[in-house]
């Protein structure tokens, strides 16, 4: 029996103007954003979505400036009212939720890390990391203990004391997900999180992220305009285009077989090499002779920098002590020419 989503969304719409509900059925009769705007003087936010969220997965939404995907995680926890369609969390609409019960949603269920860091300038870090406790009621010795806690765990130990003001970005940020470990919520919605550090920051906070949620299997809705960030980051990968998903399932099978020439201009300028990982080039064992063993989750660079760049080798694919395939090199060539798009064919 499949293991039902931990959030689900079905027939979502968000149209934002006076009139959202009286001009819906143009927009399921097919009026697109801009005849919305010019027509009805309404604004299209999301069209028909519907997203599976599984429990303790990553799911990344990612688009362009305008697509809908900061509008579509504030549903989540209903600071934005959809204009039609459903929200379940754990199976529950919380469209039908009372005021008391939205409150424990927001305080119990889901916990928030925003792109400006959102940190209390007049509060120390081990305050504004203890606030979601603070304000559920919990004692201050307990709050505080696990607040400290979670601030060792994301490197911030001996900066309790501190001040926003007194941190670098990654460093403010590092308090925002502490934070929201300290609220020890199922859910945690991530906005942007990373996209307002320089590069080397971002990465190392990429790789924290992945490093917390191996331990801790967190149900996360991570927010990104960038591509690279997505794939490295993403279970499930939806991508939106003017507030509709233009595609969505397992990032290395979309840049692998992207199905429309949107996601295929997107994906053509990617390193390959870099995102690209043994397991989606892989074939079934069938050889007995090999150059060696290969991790199932190394990524093809890794690889070619193994083989010295020799098409003739192929190697034995593990998972752990398991055999599971086999990688021949021409096969990895082939995997990083991108398909060319329609528009690049022309």
């Amino acid at each position: 029996m499949a293991q039902e989503p931990k959030v689900r969304l079905r027939g979502l719409y968000k149209i934002f103007g006076a009139k959202d509900k009286e001009v819906l059925h143009h927009v399921k009769g097919g009026m697109g954003k801009e005849e919305l705007l010019a027509q009805h003087a309404h604004v299209l936010g999301l069209q028909d979505i519907n997203v599976d969220m599984q429990a303790g997965e990553i799911t990344v939404v990612m688009g362009l400036s305008g697509s809908g995907k900061s509008t579509l995680i504030r549903h989540l926890n209903r600071l934005i009212d959809p204009t039609a369609g459903e929200i379940l969390v754990d199976g529950e609409d919380v469209m039908k939720l009372s005021e008391s019960g939205l409150r424990d949603l927001r305080q119990e269920k889901m916990s928030m890390v925003f792109q400006k860091f959102a940190l209390l300038p007049h509060r120390t870090v081990l305050s504004n990391a203890a606030m979601p406790l603070e304000v559920r009621g919990v004692d201050k010795a307990e709050r505080e203990a696990e607040a400290t806690k979670w601030l060792a765990r994301v490197g911030l130990n001996g900066y309790e004391d501190r001040y926003p003001v007194q941190l670098s970005g990654g460093m403010q940020q590092r308090v925002g997900i502490a934070r929201a470990l300290t609220a020890n919520t199922d859910i945690m919605l991530m906005d942007e999180a990373f996209s307002a550090l320089d590069p080397l920051i971002r990465t190392d906070m990429q790789n924290l992220l992945l490093e917390l949620q191996e331990e801790l299997h967190k149900t996360i809705v991570f927010i990104t305009h960038d591509l690279d960030e997505a794939l490295k980051l993403a279970d499930h990968l939806v991508i939106l285009k003017d507030g509709a998903i233009v595609q969505q399932g397992e990032p290395q099978g979309i840049l692998m077989e992207p199905n429309d020439p949107y996601i295929e201009d997107f994906v053509s300028d990617i390193n390959r090499a870099r995102v690209l990982r043994v397991k989606s080039v892989m074939e079934p064992l069938t050889g007995t002779k090999f150059a060696g063993d290969v991790d199932i989750r190394d990524n093809l660079e890794t690889l070619i920098a193994r083989s010295g760049g020799d098409t003739t080798q192929h190697y034995r694919v593990m998972d752990g002590d398991t055999p599971v395939g086999e990688l021949h090199m021409k096969d990895l060539v082939k995997a990083l020419v991108p398909r060319l798009s329609s528009t690049q064919s022309e």
